[in-house]
């Protein structure tokens, strides 16, 4: 019999092995783990917080893009419905935004006037990313 020791993880056994006449090994038992150091936990690091999101809409005053649309999921922007300067009524389709082979319609939250458009046909957006100000 022989005895030797192996890691595996990190965690150190002894393991006896028996030849048996063919010359083939045959599985022995294994002994209980031996102590070993285990490695110095590494603090982990501290929480960053989440910048907080402006509010979609700003407070009354008629201040320049007073409401924010924004890319619901990420995707392609495949068609842009609307020029700034253009007047919307709520429920207008301003894109179509191409995610996971679907079209969805991006719709005005409100009734305004187009401020800016943020994105391009064809451009790629992450969720969230502001599409088109509304005033």
């Amino acid at each position: 019999m022989k005895t030797y020791r192996i890691t595996v993880n990190g965690v150190a056994y002894d393991v006896t092995v028996e030849e048996t006449a063919a010359g083939a090994v045959a599985p022995a038992p294994v002994a209980a783990p031996a102590p070993v150091a285990a490695p110095a936990p590494v603090a982990a690091p501290a929480p960053v917080a989440a910048p907080t999101p402006a509010p979609a809409v700003a407070p009354a005053g008629g201040a320049a893009g007073a409401v924010s649309v924004n890319a619901p999921m990420p995707g392609t922007i495949v068609r842009i419905n609307v020029k700034p300067g253009q007047a919307v009524k709520k429920d207008d389709v301003l894109l179509v935004l191409e995610a996971m082979k679907m079209e969805n319609d991006i719709a005005s939250p409100a009734d305004g006037v187009v401020a800016s458009v943020e994105v391009a046909q064809g451009a790629t957006v992450a969720t969230d990313e502001v599409l088109i100000t509304l005033n």
